[in-house]
Parts: C-alpha cells; sequence; structure tokens
C-alpha cells in the first residue's frame, strides 16, 4: 500500500460511516468524507484529526458522486439503504475505475449487486465487494474457512449469539426497505435457491460453545449470508439463526440507538457468531467472538480496502468476501478486534 491512500467514504457521517472513518485513518488511509447532507459532513470533519476533506454528493446526481471518488484509489459505501445507494456509487466506482466496498446487510440489495454488475465489473477489471460487514462478511469467511478444503457441504449454519441489539436508525429504515420489497414475506436459502414464504417463526436452541452455551434463538432469522455464502460455495441450505434477546430488540419499535460505552465509541453489546457446516455426518465449525456488531464492521471493510489495494485477492468482479480473500488468513489479521478458535475446528456429528 501507498502511503496516504485515499479512500471515499459515503455516509460518512453515519453510525458506522463514523467507525470506517476512524479506522481508515488507523490503518494510514487519508478518509475524504462524503454523503448528501453537507452540515453533517463539515460538523464530522470538524471532529476529526486533520480536518478530513468533504466533499457532499447524492444518489441522485452522477456528477456529484464523481467529484466525491475523484483521485481516489477506492471507495467504501456506509449510507443505506442500499437499495438506493448501492447502484449509483457502483456506477461511479466504475466511471473512476476504483474498487467499490459496501457494508450491506440488506439481502435484496445483496442481490441487485451480484445480478446487475457481475457481467460488467468483470468485463472491466473491476471489483465490487458487497455486504462487507458483520452481516454477510463474517458469516462468509466464517464458513468458508470452516469448509477448509471441502468443495461441497449439505448444509451451512449460522448463529448469531447477540448479547442484545440496539438497532441504529439505517439499521431500521433498511430493514424497512427490505419488507416492503419482499412484501412482508420471510426468505431462506433452501434447495439451492431463495424462497420467500409466510411460514411462522421457530424457536429453537442453539449449543453455543462455551461460555455462552446452549440459548434460544430465533430460526432462519434471515441476514446477508444466505446470499455471500452460496455465490461461491457448494451449499443447498444456509440458515442463518438469532438470539430471541436480539431479535426482540430488534423488532421493537422503542429499542434505543447504541450509545457509546468506551474511548472508541463502541456500544457494550457482544457477540459470538458460531458456523457449523456439515457434509453427510460430519461437521467443522468456526467460531468469533467480539464486541459492537457496528464497530466490528469497519475492520471488515478496512481490511478488505487494504487487501484489493494490495493486489491480495482471489478473483475479479463481484464477489463476496470468503471469494475473493483467504478466508483464514484474512479473519487472522482482524484480530484484536475479534477473537477465534481455532481454524478449522472439526466435531463429530
Amino acid at each position: 500500500m501507498r502511503p496516504g491512500q485515499t479512500v471515499t467514504v459515503f455516509g460518512a457521517y453515519g453510525h458506522t460511516g463514523r467507525f470506517v472513518v476512524a479506522e481508515l485513518r488507523e490503518r494510514g488511509f487519508v478518509p475524504v468524507l462524503s454523503g448528501r447532507d453537507a452540515g453533517k459532513l463539515r460538523a464530522l470533519a470538524a471532529a476529526v484529526p486533520g480536518a478530513p476533506e468533504v466533499r457532499p454528493a447524492s444518489v441522485d446526481d452522477p456528477a456529484s458522486l464523481d467529484r466525491a471518488l475523484d483521485g481516489a484509489d477506492a471507495v467504501i459505501n456506509c449510507a443505506g439503504p442500499f437499495a438506493v445507494t448501492a447502484a449509483p456509487v457502483i456506477e461511479a466506482a466504475l466511471r473512476a475505475g476504483i474498487p467499490y466496498v459496501d457494508v450491506a446487510a440488506e439481502i435484496e440489495a445483496n442481490l441487485d449487486t451480484f445480478t446487475h454488475f457481475a457481467d460488467r465489473a468483470r468485463a472491466a477489471g473491476a471489483v465490487i465487494v458487497p455486504a462487507m460487514a458483520f452481516y454477510g462478511g463474517l458469516g462468509d469467511l466464517l464458513a468458508t474457512a470452516a469448509m477448509g478444503d471441502w468443495t461441497t457441504a449439505d448444509e451451512a449454519n449460522i448463529a448469531y449469539g447477540l448479547s442484545g441489539w440496539h438497532p441504529t436508525p439505517g439499521t431500521r429504515v433498511a430493514g424497512t426497505v427490505s419488507r416492503e420489497r419482499r412484501a412482508g414475506r420471510r426468505v431462506r436459502y433452501t434447495d439451492g435457491r431463495l424462497e420467500y414464504h409466510d411460514d411462522e417463526t421457530t424457536l429453537l436452541t442453539w449449543p453455543f460453545p462455551d461460555p455462552m452455551g446452549p440459548r434460544e434463538v430465533v430460526g432462519e432469522f434471515t441476514m446477508a449470508d444466505v446470499v455471500t455464502v452460496p455465490s461461491h460455495l457448494s451449499v443447498p441450505e444456509v440458515r442463518t439463526h438469532m438470539t430471541t434477546e436480539a431479535a426482540g430488540d430488534l423488532s421493537a419499535p422503542d429499542t434505543p440507538a447504541p450509545t457509546a460505552a468506551d474511548e472508541n465509541g463502541r456500544s457494550g453489546q457482544t457477540f459470538l457468531v458460531d458456523v457449523v457446516v456439515r457434509r453427510g455426518d460430519t461437521e467443522r465449525r468456526a467460531v468469533a467472538r467480539g464486541r459492537d456488531i457496528y464497530a466490528v464492521t469497519a475492520p471488515l471493510a478496512v481490511e478488505a480496502v487494504h487487501r484489493i489495494l494490495t493486489g491480495r485477492t482471489r478473483t475479479l468482479g463481484v464477489a463476496s468476501a470468503g471469494r475473493i480473500f483467504d478466508a483464514p488468513d484474512f479473519l487472522r489479521a482482524l484480530s484484536p478486534h475479534i477473537t477465534l478458535d481455532p481454524l478449522p475446528r472439526r466435531t463429530a456429528s
């Protein structure tokens, strides 16, 4: 990486965007602050050491996006809902000839990115990495690492052991957009395809590793992993589950937004992500533990940009984290943000 490479952060003043800006500075990048609200951008710049450059831009103004990305080495899109922002910012990145990374957790928005940009990005030799975040990215990396030398598996389960979930306003808006796009239906990945349905939710007991232990989860609480994992792994059944406490926090209309509990702005929320892939009677497991799902998204996205700009990628075009990066090596690089059990971990069924 060249010293002082520039990365435009679209949606820089959002909750996750602020973590990304801080992580970029920590890693030696020069962030450029972008987004729709010029006042919020200026306020953020005034609070950041070195007063980063501010370039207001709107997704309905392509020229402003071009100015925001002018001279940048990469762009990280942190502005939801990604159903609205992803395509315009990707288009601008393609015009600028720079890599695009986003932190989208919206299932439909990630599907759109794979569907609409795969051929163009590959033809242009471009790199586009959607869902490079806690949801979609981390689970995909863990599932890929757990697979190890397997080329196929029968199923992958990703269980999210969150101590609680105080959603940001952006999370709530994105969730509303997703529900509207699927007409209120639920979604699952089964038999090698996405399926929309109106089935009632089910409660299961998931055997999280110690010290968390068995916890009740909402079964098939479907997250972006059902897009990222099967985009490159031959696994016909991909299921994600969520602890009932966190699911309840998300669904409650009065759950407050996250509040800082340390000097870095992280909340007190803790997480354990337990990934189990099964082939026949054999299971393999990968486990990650950490704190604050929004804060941990920043090192995921910034490490991705670092690897792209230093040529540590395995493919071009639109690709998920597990496809484009060496998953075990990437996960190890996230220390001390994430604590991992040994990779891969194999357990008898």
